[in-house]
């Protein structure tokens, strides 16, 4: 087996079955680009980023995400459509087949770690059939130096093999595509498609299994920043709802832009080295950090440019979700290491698509708890395959689709964490306003970040009557005014114009609320059931 290395350190690959592949190691992101472009896999843009295209999935697959039940997984994982079980032996036998496929390619090997917070570290071997997904691994991942690679040992691998097609009645898979978790085996292994997000999302759900269980750490699907005090901020949050935009703050420095943990300590610690940004109507007005990030390094997936390489951030027609994964040293105001402290402030994310829902609203420790399980949100058209609009949706913890473990245990850390800390939680529509998705707009950037600035302010104020006004129906305390936002706009019903379908729709939602929290009621305290919306439709 032939190798290029840009280092002395020798691998071998004959541990997972790779014997006659030859593999290109630690390739620099430089190298990666133009073996990119010399293979015709991609085209570079007008300032030289590397654009690509994902094939036929843009996004991830949720129904093609599979954990091996095993003596590990089999009492701990909650099972379900989310975390679907997949054969042991059904795995070994797609494994052989995998590997075989890979023996006939010329492959991308990298060696990166997750987890900035050295106690938590997860030393994890990329195995890439495209070098472009090699590339985004090196932008996602923690980079370990020279001398940390001297005595690099993998715990877990990643293998990616877009171009296999699994055969579903044969292999136990629902289509060709896949991405399979073993915990014994500690791979994760991701077939039949080229969409770089189920490389990070794979390491992403191991570790939202390994932490709670044997770290005592609770895994957060959340963006992080810190101020100039060193208070720490979490922003919690599905795609689509802002949660890379308005953690990427210029007074502010960023922890991480999509996944931490929070220890036992009282630290959050960033599980990347990068950021994966949706880049749909993308400015630099709007998003100067963001914009500044995509040069050459950086890699976009899915966009439509013109006859001279410039980006149309606008244009829709491959997908809307149109994304770049960059290292997280192209944003100039980073925290290093990505870890932060003193957590004082929690932002639940929504893209409320009813529009029903306040701009921000400050919840009570019950309201916090719940809102957390519920996890409300909209799905955002193109995330997921099959998702062509926005769908009123609810993902427990904001990260059902990447959580093992029933929601509860999630819960029950973060409620703990939430008491110990003293943390202040918001609420924060960064969705619709004047109406449902259709007929009312999206909430504007500018007072999203005014409404968050002033929380994390403290301008916003400790609650009283004068100050906030508990909204009818859920319940929530939502400010009278904030500095920067009109006062009209923090009133949801008066943006409306019109109080009966107003009314008609935000009963609607509380309807859809109480349905989900059902599988919950089980284990939910009175005082969290108290937390959700309390009047009912008729």
């Amino acid at each position: 087996m032939k190798s290029s290395m840009t280092n002395a350190n020798t691998i071998s690959l004959e541990n997972y079955g790779i014997t006659h592949a030859n593999f290109h190691y630690q390739e620099t992101p430089e190298q990666l680009q133009k073996a990119t472009l010399e293979r015709g896999m991609g085209v570079e843009t007008s300032n030289g980023t590397l654009a690509v295209n994902t094939g036929e999935f843009t996004g991830r697959s949720p129904m093609d995400r599979f954990i091996v039940k095993d003596d590990i997984t089999k009492d701990k994982v909650w099972w379900g459509n989310i975390n679907i079980p997949f054969e042991k032996d059904k795995f070994d036998a797609l494994y052989a087949k995998v590997i075989s496929y890979l023996n006939e390619k010329e492959l991308f090997v990298r060696d990166s770690y997750a987890c900035a917070d050295e106690d938590y570290k997860l030393n994890i071997r990329v195995i890439n059939e495209y070098p472009w997904s090699n590339m985004f691994a090196y932008n996602m991942f923690l980079r370990p130096t020279e001398e940390e690679l001297k005595e690099f040992t993998p715990e877990w691998t990643v293998i990616n093999a877009p171009g296999f097609m699994a055969d579903a009645e044969l292999d136990g898979t629902r289509q060709h595509n896949f991405a399979i978790l073993n915990f014994t085996d500690k791979i994760a292994l991701i077939g039949g498609t080229g969409y770089t997000g189920e490389i990070k999302k794979g390491i992403f759900s191991a570790l939202n299994f390994i932490l709670p269980i044997y770290k005592e750490t609770l895994p957060m699907h959340c963006s992080s920043n810190i101020g100039k005090d060193g208070d720490t901020a979490i922003f919690f949050g599905l795609s689509g709802t802002g949660k890379t935009t308005l953690s990427t703050d210029p007074n502010r420095k960023l922890i991480g832009d999509d996944e931490h943990g929070w220890t036992s300590r009282n630290t959050v610690f960033n599980f990347e080295g990068g950021c994966y940004a949706k880049v749909i109507n993308l400015s630099e007005e709007q998003e100067p950090e963001i914009y500044g990030a995509i040069k050459p390094g950086a890699i976009l997936e899915n966009v439509v440019l013109d006859d001279n390489g410039n980006v149309d951030f606008a244009d829709t027609s491959i997908t809307q979700n149109t994304r770049v994964s960059y290292p997280i040293h192209h944003i100039d105001n980073i925290q290093q290491p990505s870890i932060g402290k003193n957590v004082k402030n929690i932002f639940f994310l929504t893209a409320d698509a009813f529009g029903v829902l306040p701009p921000i609203s400050k919840l009570t420790p019950s309201q916090a708890a719940y809102h957390f399980i519920s996890g409300y949100t909209a799905k955002v058209a193109g995330t997921e395959a099959g998702v062509v609009e926005p769908v009123p949706s609810f993902s427990a913890c904001f990260g059902a689709p990447f959580m093992p473990l029933h929601p509860a245990k999630y819960a029950e850390m973060l409620s703990k964490k939430m008491k110990e800390s003293g943390v202040d939680v918001w609420l924060v529509n960064t969705g619709w306003t004047g109406g449902p998705y259709g007929v009312g707009t999206r909430m504007k950037l500018k007072y999203t970040r005014a409404m968050i600035t002033a929380a994390l302010n403290g301008d916003l104020g400790l609650y009283s009557y004068d100050k906030y006004h508990i909204h009818s129906v859920f319940g929530v305390a939502q400010p009278r005014e904030c500095p920067g936002v009109p006062t009209s706009v923090l009133s949801p019903r008066s943006t409306w114009n019109d109080d009966e379908k107003y009314y008609a729709t935000a009963f609607k939602l509380t309807n859809a609320f109480r349905e989900n929290f059902k599988k919950f009621e089980s284990y939910a305290s009175e005082e969290i059931r108290r937390g959700g919306p309390q009047r009912y439709a008729f």
